[in-house]
Protein backbone atom coordinates (compact mmCIF):
# COMPACT_ATOMS: atom_id res chain seq x y z
CA UNK A 1 0.00 0.00 0.00
CA UNK A 2 1.54 3.44 -1.24
CA UNK A 3 0.64 6.77 0.64
CA UNK A 4 -0.81 9.46 -0.60
CA UNK A 5 0.96 12.73 0.05
CA UNK A 6 -0.74 15.58 -1.09
CA UNK A 7 1.15 18.90 -2.43
CA UNK A 8 -0.01 21.98 -1.71
CA UNK A 9 1.03 25.22 -0.42
CA UNK A 10 -1.59 27.10 1.52
CA UNK A 11 -4.73 26.79 3.51
CA UNK A 12 -7.87 26.41 1.87
CA UNK A 13 -10.45 27.93 3.16
CA UNK A 14 -13.88 27.84 2.40
CA UNK A 15 -16.62 30.45 3.58
CA UNK A 16 -20.11 29.34 3.64
CA UNK A 17 -21.74 32.25 1.89
CA UNK A 18 -19.16 32.01 -1.31
CA UNK A 19 -18.90 28.20 -1.96
CA UNK A 20 -21.18 27.07 -5.23
CA UNK A 21 -24.82 25.27 -4.44
CA UNK A 22 -25.55 22.64 -6.79
CA UNK A 23 -29.55 21.96 -7.01
CA UNK A 24 -32.65 23.19 -4.08
CA UNK A 25 -34.54 21.27 -1.65
CA UNK A 26 -35.09 18.58 -1.31
CA UNK A 27 -30.74 17.65 -2.67
CA UNK A 28 -29.06 20.54 -1.92
CA UNK A 29 -24.90 19.55 -2.52
CA UNK A 30 -22.39 22.68 -1.49
CA UNK A 31 -19.58 22.22 -2.81
CA UNK A 32 -16.18 22.58 -0.44
CA UNK A 33 -13.26 21.59 -1.34
CA UNK A 34 -11.95 19.64 -4.06
CA UNK A 35 -8.94 17.59 -5.34
CA UNK A 36 -7.21 20.19 -7.22
CA UNK A 37 -7.39 22.67 -4.81
CA UNK A 38 -5.99 20.07 -1.95
CA UNK A 39 -3.23 18.70 -3.65
CA UNK A 40 -4.97 15.46 -4.02
CA UNK A 41 -5.82 14.85 -0.41
CA UNK A 42 -9.22 15.01 -0.79
CA UNK A 43 -12.72 16.40 -2.09
CA UNK A 44 -15.22 17.38 0.12
CA UNK A 45 -19.21 18.22 0.00
CA UNK A 46 -22.06 19.14 2.20
CA UNK A 47 -25.28 17.33 1.08
CA UNK A 48 -28.45 18.55 2.82
CA UNK A 49 -31.31 16.47 2.00
CA UNK A 50 -35.21 17.24 3.02
CA UNK A 51 -38.18 14.73 4.51
CA UNK A 52 -36.31 11.48 3.49
CA UNK A 53 -34.72 12.59 0.18
CA UNK A 54 -32.96 10.19 -1.62
CA UNK A 55 -28.81 11.35 -2.29
CA UNK A 56 -26.57 9.02 -4.33
CA UNK A 57 -27.79 5.78 -5.77
CA UNK A 58 -25.65 2.79 -5.12
CA UNK A 59 -21.97 3.04 -6.18
CA UNK A 60 -18.39 2.49 -5.56
CA UNK A 61 -15.28 4.20 -6.15
CA UNK A 62 -11.92 2.34 -7.00
CA UNK A 63 -9.27 4.44 -5.97
CA UNK A 64 -11.10 6.38 -2.45
CA UNK A 65 -12.77 6.16 0.97
CA UNK A 66 -15.52 7.93 1.25
CA UNK A 67 -16.50 9.57 4.82
CA UNK A 68 -20.04 10.42 6.15
CA UNK A 69 -20.41 12.83 9.07
CA UNK A 70 -24.22 13.59 10.18
CA UNK A 71 -23.88 16.90 10.83
CA UNK A 72 -27.75 17.19 11.48
CA UNK A 73 -30.88 15.02 11.25
CA UNK A 74 -30.37 11.26 10.40
CA UNK A 75 -29.51 9.61 7.25
CA UNK A 76 -30.26 6.01 5.69
CA UNK A 77 -26.68 4.96 4.37
CA UNK A 78 -25.74 1.50 2.34
CA UNK A 79 -22.06 0.64 3.45
CA UNK A 80 -21.08 -2.81 1.51
CA UNK A 81 -24.08 -5.20 2.25
CA UNK A 82 -24.77 -2.93 5.70
CA UNK A 83 -28.10 -0.46 5.82
CA UNK A 84 -27.32 1.67 8.79
CA UNK A 85 -29.07 4.72 10.21
CA UNK A 86 -26.39 7.52 11.13
CA UNK A 87 -27.51 10.26 13.82
CA UNK A 88 -26.54 13.19 14.30
CA UNK A 89 -22.72 13.25 14.86
CA UNK A 90 -22.55 9.46 13.90
CA UNK A 91 -19.66 8.40 11.34
CA UNK A 92 -19.51 6.27 8.74
CA UNK A 93 -16.55 5.20 6.26
CA UNK A 94 -16.65 3.18 3.46
CA UNK A 95 -13.58 1.71 2.04
CA UNK A 96 -12.72 1.40 -1.48
CA UNK A 97 -14.88 -0.80 -3.79
CA UNK A 98 -17.87 -1.17 -1.76
CA UNK A 99 -21.34 -0.05 -2.52
CA UNK A 100 -22.76 2.45 -0.82
CA UNK A 101 -25.55 5.15 -1.07
CA UNK A 102 -27.10 7.57 0.78
CA UNK A 103 -30.23 9.27 1.59
CA UNK A 104 -32.44 11.13 4.71
CA UNK A 105 -33.89 8.88 6.85
CA UNK A 106 -37.49 8.26 5.74
CA UNK A 107 -39.61 11.32 7.10
CA UNK A 108 -36.34 12.85 8.37
CA UNK A 109 -34.17 15.62 7.42
CA UNK A 110 -30.48 14.99 6.91
CA UNK A 111 -27.07 17.42 6.69
CA UNK A 112 -24.23 15.68 5.72
CA UNK A 113 -20.64 16.48 5.34
CA UNK A 114 -19.33 14.25 3.05
CA UNK A 115 -15.19 13.26 2.50
CA UNK A 116 -13.88 11.29 -0.37
CA UNK A 117 -9.85 10.48 0.29
CA UNK A 118 -7.41 10.66 -1.59
CA UNK A 119 -9.61 13.01 -3.45
CA UNK A 120 -11.55 12.60 -6.61
CA UNK A 121 -12.29 15.72 -9.23
CA UNK A 122 -16.11 15.51 -8.07
CA UNK A 123 -17.15 19.29 -8.22
CA UNK A 124 -17.30 18.81 -12.38
CA UNK A 125 -19.09 15.40 -11.65
CA UNK A 126 -21.58 17.22 -9.63
CA UNK A 127 -22.15 19.96 -12.20
CA UNK A 128 -22.54 17.15 -14.44
CA UNK A 129 -25.63 16.05 -12.42
CA UNK A 130 -26.66 19.05 -12.37
CA UNK A 131 -27.24 18.91 -16.07
CA UNK A 132 -28.66 16.03 -16.11
CA UNK A 133 -31.59 17.09 -13.69
CA UNK A 134 -32.17 20.36 -15.43
CA UNK A 135 -32.60 17.85 -18.84
CA UNK A 136 -30.04 19.74 -20.42
CA UNK A 137 -28.22 16.20 -20.56
CA UNK A 138 -29.45 12.54 -20.93
CA UNK A 139 -28.88 10.37 -17.84
CA UNK A 140 -27.16 7.94 -19.90
CA UNK A 141 -24.16 10.54 -20.23
CA UNK A 142 -23.48 9.41 -16.81
CA UNK A 143 -22.30 6.33 -17.45
CA UNK A 144 -19.80 7.95 -19.80
CA UNK A 145 -18.03 9.82 -17.35
CA UNK A 146 -18.01 7.14 -14.43
CA UNK A 147 -14.39 6.26 -15.15
CA UNK A 148 -13.30 9.99 -15.06
CA UNK A 149 -14.75 10.40 -12.06
CA UNK A 150 -14.40 7.13 -10.16
CA UNK A 151 -18.07 6.59 -9.60
CA UNK A 152 -19.28 3.46 -10.73
CA UNK A 153 -22.86 2.73 -10.90
CA UNK A 154 -24.34 -0.44 -9.02
CA UNK A 155 -27.55 -2.38 -8.52
CA UNK A 156 -28.16 -2.95 -4.92
CA UNK A 157 -31.86 -4.91 -4.33
CA UNK A 158 -31.76 -4.44 -1.00
CA UNK A 159 -30.85 -0.76 -0.85
CA UNK A 160 -33.81 -0.50 -3.78
CA UNK A 161 -36.16 -2.64 -1.44
CA UNK A 162 -35.24 -0.68 1.38
CA UNK A 163 -35.81 2.87 -0.20
CA UNK A 164 -39.10 1.63 -2.13
CA UNK A 165 -40.50 0.82 1.02
CA UNK A 166 -40.68 4.20 2.86
CA UNK A 167 -41.53 6.16 -0.30
CA UNK A 168 -45.39 6.62 -1.87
Amino acid sequence: MSLHVPHFDESVIVRSATAEVIGHAPSTVRLLADSVSTGGALSAQRVTLIDGANGATPHRHTRSAELFYVLDGAAQLLSGDRIVTAEQGDLVVVPPGAAHAFAAAPGRNADLLIVVTPGIERFEYFRHLARVGRGELPPESLLEVQERYDNHFLHHAAWDQERHRHQG
